[in-house]
C-alpha cells in the first residue's frame, strides 16, 4: 500500500450517505435556531471571503468591490470587516493597490481555476505570479480527474508544489464536492488534500451545478476533527457555492460549532465564500 492509500486507510470511516444526511438534519434541527441572531451574523460576516469570479469582471467592477470594503468602517461601524476579497489572479494587483484596510486579506483563485485542467507547470506559474503580485491566500481546485481514477500521487504532488510556492500565504484546496458523488469520496478527498499541505479545505468553486451542501461540509469538518485529534494540527474549513442568505450561512456556522467547537469560529479557521451574501447579512444584522 502506498502512502496516499495509507493516509486514507488511517482515517477511514466507511460513511453512509443516508446516515450522514440524517445526522446533519438532526444537528440543524437541534441547534440552528439558537444561532440565528445578530452576533452570529456579525461573526459570519467577519469570516466571509467577499468574492467576484465572473466572466464579466474588469478593473472597474473589482475597484467598486474594494471600495465597498474600504468604506465598511464608516458605513457600517457596528459590523466587523470581511476576512478577504477573492478575485481572479489578474486582479490581485488592482485589489492590493486599492485596499486601504489592513485587516482584510487579498485572496486569489489559481491553479487552473475552476476545472484544474491545465498543465501542472501552468498551475505553478499562475500561483507564483499571484503570490508575487501580493496575494495573501490562494484558492485552488484539487485535480478531480486524477482523484476519481485513484491517481492520488499526481493530485497530491500538485497541491504540495503550490503549497511550497505559497510560502507563508494560506492555501485553500477546493474539493469540488458536488462532483465527488458520495460522502465517502468527500472524506477521502479531504484527508488527501490535508495530507498534501492544505491550510483550508473548501467545498466548491460555485461553477458547477452543485455547490456547497451541509452534508458535504459536515463530512469535511469531521475529517478535520479526526486529523486534529490525531496530530494536534488545526485545518481551516470553507463553504462556498450558492450560499446567499443569512439562514443558509448560519447552517455552516452551526455545523462548525457543533463538530469542531467554538475555537474554529474565527476567520483564521472558518470561511464562507460568497458574492451576494454580504448585503443579506447586513440587512439581517440591521433588521432591515
Amino acid at each position: 500500500m502506498d502512502r496516499y492509500n495509507e493516509a486514507i486507510a488511517k482515517y477511514e470511516k466507511n460513511l453512509n450517505d443516508e446516515i450522514v444526511k440524517n445526522e446533519v438534519e438532526n444537528l440543524l434541527k437541534a441547534h440552528l435556531n439558537e444561532n440565528c441572531n445578530e452576533e452570529v451574523y456579525k461573526t459570519i460576516f467577519s469570516c466571509m471571503d467577499l468574492t467576484s469570479l465572473n466572466v464579466t469582471d474588469n478593473y472597474e467592477s473589482v475597484s467598486k468591490l474594494v471600495e465597498m470594503v474600504n468604506k465598511m468602517d464608516n458605513d457600517y461601524s457596528n459590523i466587523p470587516n470581511v476576512a478577504a476579497i477573492c478575485v481572479y489572479p489578474n486582479f490581485v494587483t488592482a485589489v492590493r493597490g486599492a485596499l486601504e484596510v489592513s485587516d482584510v486579506n487579498v485572496a486569489s483563485v489559481s491553479g487552473g481555476f475552476p476545472s484544474s485542467q491545465t498543465f501542472s507547470e501552468i498551475k505553478a506559474i499562475e500561483a507564483g505570479l499571484a503570490i508575487k503580485d501580493g496575494a495573501d491566500e490562494l484558492d485552488i481546485v484539487m485535480n478531480v480527474g486524477n482523484f476519481v481514477i485513484g491517481n492520488y500521487e499526481d493530485m497530491c504532488d500538485e497541491i504540495n508544489e503550490i503549497k511550497e510556492i505559497c510560502g507563508d500565504a494560506k492555501l485553500k484546496v477546493i474539493l469540488e464536492t458536488g462532483a465527488l458523488e458520495s460522502t465517502e469520496n468527500i472524506r477521502k478527498a479531504a484527508i488527501l488534500s490535508i495530507y498534501a499541505g492544505a491550510d483550508f479545505i473548501k467545498t466548491s468553486t460555485g461553477k458547477i451545478g452543485v455547490g456547497a451542501t451541509p452534508e458535504a461540509f459536515y463530512v469535511m469538518c469531521n475529517a478535520v476533527k479526526d486529523y486534529y485529534n490525531e496530530t494536534g494540527t488545526k485545518i481551516g474549513v470553507k463553504a462556498a457555492g450558492g450560499i446567499r442568505t443569512a439562514s443558509d450561512a448560519t447552517k455552516y456556522y452551526t455545523i462548525v460549532k457543533e463538530v469542531l467547537g467554538e475555537e474554529w469560529l474565527n476567520k483564521e479557521l472558518f470561511r464562507i465564500g460568497a458574492a451576494g451574501l454580504a448585503n443579506n447579512l447586513i440587512a439581517a444584522i440591521n433588521q432591515e
